[in-house]
């Protein structure tokens, strides 16, 4: 797979049509373009487009693909213009750090604001663990963070953009799948799959709620990661508690609950340096309302 895959995709999704997408944005014929999607679709495994009578649609896995390629060129572009950057140094710089898996969803936003205000300004993306990202506006390699309210970091200001829920992970095929909310007690027996301590935060919410719903569990595996507790959870066929985001990167093999009653909530927050001078930093705190609403306007 090769990243022009990915924008002759795009430019066909975004075109409704072949022949727009080959003749009006790609510039090639209508023959190449078709053999260099049906090269992607060998490459992914799954049909991505499909013909209708009102032109080329996206299929359910298509769908999903676009999101995940819109972001791989975006990310692409910002390490291109990284590499400009160091090599021409000239416009102020500003980094940003996201919680691996959030950028999909905050991303976009962000750096719609900072460039429509900010067109002169260079915007860095950093994806890392939360307790990294903290490390890094102490040290001062990241201005602005979309992380957990991580402890014992005083000189770190937190400013809260949503409570996420925690939602029940398991197999499709699992007993609790046929149920539409799961009760904390349903989770006894089941093979529990937890996160590590790369996560202490997340770590802290799921241990207090078991422990305020009277449940004694020890986990069997502990995930480093969102994707190695996908992955356990679904080669363990086990049960695990994640925040409701992981929902965007389900595979098919596993679904989703949420949880009776009082459910645990995660905090997402921005996290800055109080001793971080910089406007853009000042610009991006001011529109942090704007910013939430317009991503729930999306997510709804």
């Amino acid at each position: 797979m090769e990243l022009r895959h990915l924008r002759y995709f795009i430019a066909v999704a975004e075109a409704g049509s072949l022949t727009v997408a080959a003749q009006r944005k790609l510039h090639t014929t209508q023959p190449s373009l078709s053999r260099q999607i049906r090269d992607l679709e060998d490459d992914v495994g799954a049909q991505l487009l499909t013909r209708s009578a009102r032109g080329i649609e996206l299929t359910p896995a298509g769908r999903a693909f676009l999101d995940h390629a819109r972001l791989v060129l975006s990310q692409v572009e910002a390490a291109t213009e990284a590499a400009r950057r160091v090599a021409r140094p000239a416009k102020p710089c500003f980094v940003m750090g996201f919680l691996t898996g959030h950028e999909l969803t905050w991303m976009p936003e962000t750096l719609r604001i900072l460039h429509d205000e900010l067109p002169n300004a260079d915007v860095m993306i950093s994806s890392q663990y939360s307790p990294q990202l903290a490390d890094g506006l102490l040290n001062g390699r990241v201005d602005a963070a979309f992380l957990r309210r991580e402890k014992g970091v005083p000189d770190l200001a937190f400013r809260l953009l949503v409570k996420e829920p925690l939602v029940v992970v398991f197999p499709s095929d699992h007993h609790l799948a046929t149920r539409e909310t799961i009760n904390p007690r349903d989770l006894l027996g089941e093979r529990f799959v937890s996160v590590s301590d790369t996560a202490p935060v997340l770590r802290a919410v799921i241990d207090n709620y078991l422990k305020r719903s009277g449940i004694n569990i020890a986990p069997v595996h502990e995930a480093d990661h969102l994707a190695m507790g996908m992955s356990l959870i679904a080669s363990t066929r086990g049960v695990g508690l994640l925040p409701a985001y992981a929902e965007n990167f389900l595979p098919r093999s596993l679904t989703s609950r949420p949880l009776q009653g009082d459910a645990p909530t995660i905090d997402l927050v921005v996290g800055y340096n109080k001793e971080n001078p910089s406007p853009i930093l000042k610009l991006l705190l001011s529109r942090l309302d704007e910013l939430v609403a317009s991503v729930s306007r999306k997510a709804g």
